[in-house]
Order: C-alpha cells, then sequence, then structure tokens
C-alpha cells in the first residue's frame, strides 16, 4: 500500500510541475545556515527564504530557482502540539535533499515564519507560484 501512495504522490507531484500552479502537502523540516553551497547554486547566496526538497519534488534539478509558497496546516506530534503560526513563506529552492522523509526542507529563517522551531517539523501544504 504504502508503494501505491508514494506512487500516486510522484504522478501528482509530477503533473504539478509541468502546470502553472499546483498545491502538494507534506513534512516541511528545517536546516540551519549557513545556506551554502546549494546543488543549485554553488557557493551563490540566495538569501535566507531559501529551501530543499525531497526527491519527490526535485524533478532532476527543474525546481532549482522556482518560487514555492509554504503554509503550516498541523502538528506532527514531536515537539509542539500547536506549532502553526498563521503566516505564510515564499522560498526559493535551493537545494536537494535525496532521501528525505520531508518533501521540503525550510531554512531556519523561513521555518520560523510558519511554525515554532521546538516541532522541528509540520505538516505543511506547498504551492507552486
Amino acid at each position: 500500500m504504502g508503494i501505491i501512495i508514494r506512487y500516486l504522490l510522484m504522478v501528482t507531484i509530477a503533473i504539478c510541475l509541468t502546470s502553472v500552479e499546483c498545491t502538494v502537502t507534506g513534512l516541511a523540516t528545517f536546516y540551519d545556515p549557513p545556506y551554502v553551497p546549494s546543488a543549485c547554486f554553488g557557493n551563490q547566496d540566495q538569501g535566507n527564504l531559501v529551501a530543499g526538497v525531497s526527491d519527490d519534488l526535485w524533478d532532476g534539478g527543474a525546481v532549482c530557482g522556482k518560487s514555492f509558497k509554504v503554509v503550516c496546516t498541523g502538528a506532527t506530534n514531536q515537539g509542539d502540539p500547536k506549532p502553526c503560526l498563521g503566516e505564510a513563506v515564499t522560498v526559493i529552492i535551493v537545494d536537494h535533499n535525496p532521501g528525505a522523509a520531508a518533501i521540503i526542507n525550510l531554512s531556519a529563517d523561513a521555518f520560523a515564519t510558519i511554525a515554532n522551531l521546538d516541532a522541528g517539523s509540520v505538516h505543511v501544504t506547498v504551492k507552486t507560484i
């Protein structure tokens, strides 16, 4: 059953990446600076509101430089039971996180915009813009 769900998620994401606008749901985590080097831009700094994506969103690097709007939708029961701050954040995709369970790995600054860092990970919606 898990393989079928993963396959359907990958098909949905592939369709999303070829459309003008798409929304997917999943887990988000965060990472601390420095945010360079990155898979997309090497040592070129892209600022503090950046993210890396899982294999499911990576699409061979086609997402490099794209902007995604991320909204926290709920807790993962790993830290803070009510982590969401009610905000959205727009991030630039700069990196690849192969094998990651989370669909998106936000910079600490981006994560702190949408959720309490103590949560560690949260459920999110990710929308291409």
